[in-house]
């Protein structure tokens, strides 16, 4: 039986995790990371706390300490992780981004392009662990790309003493909703449903944004969507009957868009290598006793 030499390609929490089971049950391994390690992390605005407890980001049973037991921030996170691979020694290849998989006879080419010029590497088993947050969700209207409009936030300071357009209705846009009105923002949040579900928001940040609507500190638009920004301002249809009910679009007079509207994995990889995806969320097919696909 051939002996297994896997490539993990993702250096994020869960292929660091992986590597670590590796690495205690004697599997060869090889993993690689695009950018450094925990890099989605790096997106976040600075000292931006998890909204889950340590308990539920510890990784391989060895547990996250801090000194007051509050959710950690995502540079405490970095840390953690810098922990993990120093501590075990990690077969970590980071600023190796993986371009291609190919199957052959007997296991995978996998084929990177660092800095330095394309590798090659011959694998038995190949486990993609890039997760579901590589590119922002696209609304897909004009504007979109604009300067003043960002799928990341990256922290309050940059919309001091301006108006801005929050588009979403989960925890992400009510943590910048708070954040930006707290750092004297004028905040407008615009979401497509009739309401928000507040039990799918974490109840610090729901208690706070009610608050803030109700006293008209926050201006509350549902049932909106944005479906063009200009340089100056954003039209807003109502996703009731697609416009207002005066038959015209709301025109919103704004500085900065911040489009909260979640991530989505990028499944390249999978399709290239021949992965069977299914629906229009491209779901790997697999069996669900080995986790293989075909």
């Amino acid at each position: 039986m051939t002996t297994p030499n896997v490539a993990i390609v993702g250096g994020g929490p869960l292929g660091i995790e992986l590597a670590i089971g590796f690495e205690r049950t004697n599997v060869q391994y090889t993993l690689f990371e695009a950018h450094q390690i925990g890099h989605e992390f790096t997106k976040w605005p600075p000292q931006t706390h998890f909204f889950s407890s340590t308990e539920h980001v510890a990784l391989a049973g060895i547990p996250v300490h801090n000194l007051d037991q509050r959710p950690i921030t995502g540079e405490e996170y970095l840390a953690y992780l810098r922990m993990l691979v120093e501590m075990h020694h990690l077969n970590i290849q980071v600023y190796e981004p993986v371009v291609g998989v190919n199957r052959q006879d007997e296991g995978f080419q996998v084929v990177t392009e660092p800095r330095t010029g394309r590798k090659q590497y011959q694998f038995t088993h190949v486990v993609f662990a890039t997760g579901g947050l590589a590119r922002p969700r696209m609304l897909n209207i004009p504007g979109e790309n604009l300067p003043h409009v960002s799928h990341y936030f990256k922290g309050p300071h940059p919309y001091f003493r301006t108006r801005l357009l929050i588009v979403g209705g989960r925890n992400s846009a009510a943590e910048a909703a708070i954040r930006c009105w707290r750092a004297g923002a004028e905040v407008i949040l615009s979401y497509r449903g009739e309401e928000i579900n507040w039990e799918r928001v974490k109840p610090h940040l729901s208690d706070d944004l009610q608050t803030r609507i109700r006293n008209e500190e926050i201006q509350y638009l549902p049932a909106t969507m944005p479906v063009e920004i200009t340089p100056s301002h954003v039209l807003l249809a109502s996703t009731k009957d697609k416009v207002t009910p005066n038959g015209k679009l709301t025109k919103l007079d704004v500085d900065f868009v911040l489009l909260a509207t979640g991530f989505e994995a990028d499944m390249r990889l999978f399709a290239e290598s021949g992965v069977n995806l299914l629906g229009e969320g491209q779901v790997p097919e697999y069996d669900e006793e080995t986790m293989e696909t075909n």
